[in-house]
């Protein structure tokens, strides 16, 4: 059986430059979501950063990317200001944290996607 018709039967990403940004990214979601939906509905995923000897902590909302190596972690800091990293995929260390959810009444929603539907379809 010709390869990729077998890939495509089994829906296995395979990236095709594994060191672009996008493929990154690819990962990361999964890997943020997958923590992300493990917590109970109090929490939610969030980042802390530790560097030159200080820390900050932040609610994950979004990751972008910049092909072909820049990353974007989008959210807000523990005071509920914006804020952005914009890293170069070689620098990325991120320590993943369970936070407290700010908005308790609305739904938690996987990073990147309008519904954990939408998430686990894309894995599959």
């Amino acid at each position: 059986m010709d390869t990729n018709r077998l890939l495509d039967m089994h829906k296995i990403h395979v990236p095709t430059n594994p060191n672009l940004a996008s493929e990154f990214h690819h990962r990361l979601i999964n890997w943020i979501n997958d923590f992300h939906k493990a917590l109970d509905d109090e929490h939610e995923v969030g980042a802390r950063l530790v560097n030159f000897g200080q820390s900050v902590t932040f609610h994950i909302e979004e990751i972008s990317y910049w092909n072909p190596s820049l990353i974007s972690f989008i959210g807000k800091n523990e005071h509920g200001d914006p804020v952005e990293l914009v890293q170069h995929v070689s620098q990325i260390s991120i320590l993943l944290v369970a936070m407290k959810r700010k908005n308790i009444s609305q739904p938690k929603r996987p990073i990147g996607f309008a519904s954990w539907d939408d998430y686990e379809n894309q894995k599959t």
